[in-house]
C-alpha cells in the first residue's frame, strides 16, 4: 500500500470537528488538529452509533499532534485525546502556545471537571507537551533510513497564531518525496491585527478548507461602514445591540473596529477629554466609586463591579448613558421617568425623532471572562500584530483597551447587567460569548431580550446548522422562535448579519491560495465546509485548472 495516506476524523462532511491523520508510513503518522463537533455535526453518530466526543481511532502510530490554531472546532477534543492515552508532543506556533492552555482549560472545565487541582495538573501536562515553532522554520519530526519527515508553519491570517502546515516527506530507500499542505483555516485579507497568508511555493497534495467556498466577502472598508450603519440603525430602536462573538479572534477584531469608529467620530468634534469626567480611577473599580457619580447620567446598577482594561495609565470610567439613548453631545439628559414626547420637543427634537448617536459616550460591554482573557493575551502579543495595528499603538491609541470598553467578570455582575439593560432598554453594545448562541452568557441576554422589539441581535460570524444562532439568524426576520435550554422564545428583536466579518477566506481567497503557488497541487481534498460550499469551490478550482491546462484530482 502506497504512502502517504490521509484519514479524516472530522470536518470531512461538515464545518466543525477538524481532525486529519497523515499516515507517513505503516508505523508513523501525524495528527493535524483535534477539534470539537458543533451544531448538526455533533448530532451525527460515530462508529456504532456512539458519541462523537471520544477518540474512536487508534493512536499507536501517531507521533505528534500539530495544531493549526486554537479555535474550539480545531482543538476541543484534545482533552479526550490525552485521556485516550496520547503521549506525543503538541506542535503549534509561538502565539498559539500562549493561547492554547487558556482554551484547553476552558474545554477541560466544560467536559471533565471544575476541580482546581485537577485543572492545574491537566494544564501542567498540556504545557509540558507544547512545542512552540516559529513561522517559516523547518522542524524535523522523523529522521530514519526509511523516512525523513519535517514540518513548517506559515501564517494563515485567520486569528493570531493561526498557521497552515507544510509537510515534507522523503523516502530515501524508494527515492521518492512528497509535500503535503494542510490549510487549517485561512483568513480573509486585510484582517485587523493580522498579516495576510502567503501561498506556499508548492504542494503535491493540499487539504483545503471551504467554509466560504461558495461566496465572496465585502472588503474591509465596506464591512466597517456596514457595521457602523447597522449599529446606528439598531440604536434607533432605543435598545441594546447584542453581538454573539467567539471569544478569540472575532471579539478582538470587533473591538478593534469599534475603536476605529469611535476615534473617527471624535475627529473634528470636541476633544474626548472635555466630554469625560475629570476624575481618573484605578483599572478595577466598583460602581460606588466617585468617578461613577454623575448627576446627568445614572450609574451602573448598585454593586455591579466593572473591570476596565489594565493599561499603563489610569483611565476615566464611563457610566452607562441615559435610559433614552446616547444623545447628541452636550444635550442635557432628563431622568428616565420624565422622558416624554413633550420633553423631546422642549429639547428641540420633534416628537418621534431620534437624536444622533454619540459614539464617544456609547458603552461597549464585553461580557465574557474567556474573551477578556484572550483580549489581554492579544495585548501581550503585539509583536505578532501587523504594522497598521502597531502604528495605532505608537500614536497613543489603545485598540483593545479604549475608554468606552467595560468588561464584566463575575456571574453576578453579568446577571445584574442583563436585568438592568432589559428593564431600562438603555443603549449599549454588548459583545458576549458564545458565538453560535449554544452556550455562554449571550444566552441569558437572548432569553431576556429576544421578545422585545427595542433590542437587536447582530451576527458577525458563521452560524453552523443546528445551532440556536443559525435558528435566530434564519427565523428571526420571519418573526419565528428559537429553543434555548429547552424553552421556546419568540423572536421580536431585530436581526442583522454582516458576513464580511468572517475570519475565513472567501472563494476568491481560497482559489488565490491554490493558484498563487508556483507548483499547483495535483490532488486537492476539499474539507471543512457544507456540501454546497465544497462543490462550488471544487467547480471553480476545476475551471481554473482547465484554463491553465493543468490536471487535478479533486476529492470532496
Amino acid at each position: 500500500m502506497g504512502y502517504p495516506q490521509i484519514e479524516h476524523h472530522g470536518a470531512k462532511d461538515g464545518v466543525t470537528g477538524s481532525c486529519h491523520q497523515l499516515d507517513m508510513n505503516a508505523t508513523t503518522s501525524l495528527l493535524v488538529d483535534c477539534g470539537l463537533f458543533q451544531g448538526d455535526d455533533a448530532s451525527i453518530p460515530s462508529g456504532e452509533g456512539g458519541s462523537r466526543l471520544p477518540i474512536d481511532f487508534p493512536l499507536d502510530t501517531i507521533k505528534a499532534l500539530v495544531v493549526t490554531h486554537v479555535h474550539i472546532d480545531h482543538v476541543g477534543r484534545i482533552p479526550y485525546l490525552l485521556a485516550a492515552g496520547f503521549e506525543g508532543p503538541i506542535l503549534c506556533s509561538e502565539a498559539s502556545a500562549k493561547l492554547l492552555p487558556i482554551v484547553l482549560e476552558d474545554a477541560f472545565k466544560l467536559s471533565f471537571s471544575c476541580d482546581q487541582q485537577r485543572i492545574e495538573r491537566y494544564i501542567d501536562l498540556v504545557e509540558s507537551r507544547l512545542v512552540a515553532l516559529p513561522y517559516q522554520h523547518w522542524f524535523t519530526l522523523v529522521d530514519t533510513d526509511e523516512l525523513n519527515a519535517r514540518i513548517r508553519l506559515q501564517r494563515a491570517g485567520h486569528i493570531i497564531g493561526s498557521a497552515y502546515v507544510e509537510i515534507d516527506l522523503n523516502y530515501p530507500q524508494a527515492g521518492e518525496s512528497k509535500r503535503i499542505v494542510f490549510s487549517g483555516d485561512l483568513g480573509a485579507p486585510h484582517a485587523p491585527f493580522l498579516m495576510p497568508p502567503q501561498p506556499p511555493e508548492r504542494a503535491d497534495i493540499l487539504v483545503l478548507e471551504s467554509t466560504y467556498g461558495d461566496r465572496l466577502h465585502e472588503d474591509r472598508q465596506t464591512r466597517r461602514q456596514r457595521l457602523e450603519a447597522v449599529i446606528e440603525q439598531a440604536l434607533q430602536d432605543q435598545g441594546t445591540v447584542l453581538i454573539p462573538a467567539f471569544s478569540i479572534g472575532r471579539t478582538q477584531e470587533l473591538l478593534y473596529e469599534l475603536e476605529e469608529i469611535i476615534h473617527t467620530r471624535s475627529v473634528g468634534a470636541s476633544s474626548l477629554a472635555n466630554m469625560l469626567p475629570s476624575e481618573t480611577v484605578p483599572a478595577s473599580v466598583g460602581a460606588s466609586s466617585p468617578a461613577n457619580s454623575n448627576t446627568d447620567r445614572p450609574p451602573l446598577p448598585t454593586e455591579t463591579r466593572v473591570t476596565l482594561p489594565t493599561e499603563e495609565r489610569a483611565v476615566p470610567i464611563l457610566p452607562l448613558p441615559s435610559g433614552e439613548r446616547a444623545g447628541v453631545r452636550g444635550r442635557e439628559t432628563m431622568p428616565e421617568n420624565e422622558i416624554t414626547a413633550e420633553s423631546a420637543e422642549v429639547r428641540g427634537e420633534a416628537a418621534g425623532d431620534t437624536p444622533e448617536t454619540n459614539w464617544p459616550e456609547l458603552p461597549i460591554i464585553l461580557d465574557s471572562p474567556l474573551a477578556s482573557r484572550f483580549t489581554a493575551a492579544y495585548r501581550e502579543l503585539k509583536p505578532f500584530w501587523n504594522q497598521e495595528a502597531r502604528d495605532r499603538v505608537q500614536s497613543g491609541r489603545r485598540p483593545l483597551a479604549f475608554e468606552q470598553l467595560i468588561t464584566l467578570d463575575s456571574h453576578s455582575d453579568h446577571q445584574r447587567i442583563v436585568n438592568h439593560l432589559t428593564q431600562t432598554a438603555r443603549p449599549a453594545i454588548v459583545i458576549a460569548g458564545g458565538g453560535m448562541c449554544s452556550g455562554g452568557r449571550i444566552v441569558n441576554y437572548l432569553k431576556a431580550m429576544l421578545g422585545d422589539k427595542r433590542h437587536n441581535v447582530l451576527f458577525v460570524g458563521y452560524q453552523a446548522k443546528g445551532t440556536p444562532g443559525h435558528a435566530i439568524q434564519t427565523y428571526g426576520p420571519k418573526g419565528g422562535y428559537v429553543n434555548l435550554d429547552g424553552e421556546r422564545f419568540d423572536i421580536r428583536a431585530g436581526i442583522s448579519s454582516i458576513g464580511g466579518y468572517s475570519a475565513h477566506a472567501d472563494q476568491n481567497g481560497l482559489v488565490d491560495f491554490v493558484t498563487g503557488m508556483q507548483q499547483w497541487p495535483t490532488e486537492i481534498r476539499v474539507v471543512h465546509g457544507e456540501q454546497r460550499a465544497k462543490e462550488a469551490l471544487a467547480e471553480t478550482l476545476k475551471a481554473r485548472y482547465i484554463d491553465d491546462n493543468k490536471d487535478v484530482e479533486l476529492r470532496l
